[in-house]
């Protein structure tokens, strides 16, 4: 997670691993999905960027048993140091030698950080020749157009807390290009839509849950706002579509 996604949302909270495991449970199907289609081998080289809980960097150490995987988070203390290598870092900071991976990866990370575009032209660099960069993020669909008046407050506020803290929640659109202009090649893009309600289906929850001081702060969100959020949750009609989860991908030539 970045500085400042840890500032906005409160990494050290309890509620942090909720939001971290829902975030997992919805969208590790749609990564792995990504990540096997690049065929990766025993012995890759694998970095992990704003690892989070750790799912996808497990997932590429029992792929890569010959080779390395380095999870880079600000807040490791999710993450288990038996399993992959951990690396306490800003992803910002840490000065990885050119050609050191065979995959980047990083998911839900780069869009809160102002210098996103050029951390990606960084991380092309740190590819081996036939490298694959992966960046994945969300973006918000026009909040106006929800179908639920409250749900498109949030929303609105939710977008606007974020861009506060040098958050960019469409920014996504631009990976493909961004990668192309780096140099890579092969480069693709897949989504999925993320689910707001639909009982158990929602992963907005702990999200908006763990967001919520902030969106108070602004006086634009209310207790009535939330209360009210969460009683459309328990719902069983309530189902609405806030993002698409967009991933790109591009290779290194040679």
């Amino acid at each position: 997670m970045s500085a400042y996604a840890e500032s906005l949302l409160g990494g050290g909270t309890p509620g942090e691993r909720a939001r971290l495991d829902s975030i997992q449970s919805s969208v590790d199907d749609f990564s792995t999905g990504i990540l096997q289609g690049l065929g990766p081998r025993a012995d890759w080289s694998c970095l992990e960027l704003g690892a989070g809980a750790g799912s996808i960097a497990y997932w590429l150490a029992e792929r890569c048993p010959a080779g390395r995987v380095v999870a880079v988070d600000l807040d490791p203390r999710h993450l288990d140091a038996d399993r992959v290598e951990v690396v306490e870092a800003d992803i910002t900071d840490p000065g990885f030698e050119p050609g050191s991976f065979d995959l980047v990866h990083a998911r839900f990370v780069l869009c809160h950080l102002p210098s996103r575009d050029a951390l990606v032209a960084r991380a092309a660099r740190w590819l081996k020749p036939g490298g694959w960069l992966v960046v994945t993020d969300p973006f918000q669909l026009a909040e106006e157009t929800s179908p639920f008046p409250v749900v498109a407050k949030i929303l609105a506020v939710y977008k606007q807390v974020y861009a506060g803290h040098g958050a960019d929640l469409t920014w996504s659109r631009s990976v493909p290009s961004l990668l192309s202009g780096a140099g890579l090649t092969s480069v693709g893009f897949a989504g999925k839509l993320a689910c707001m309600g639909n009982l158990g289906a929602d992963r907005w929850r702990p999200l908006i849950d763990q967001v919520a001081p902030g969106l108070l702060a602004t006086g634009a969100v209310t207790r009535a706002d939330l209360e009210e959020f969460h009683r459309l949750l328990a719902d069983p009609g309530f189902v609405d579509i806030p993002q698409v989860t967009i991933s790109a991908w591009g290779r290194r030539p040679g």
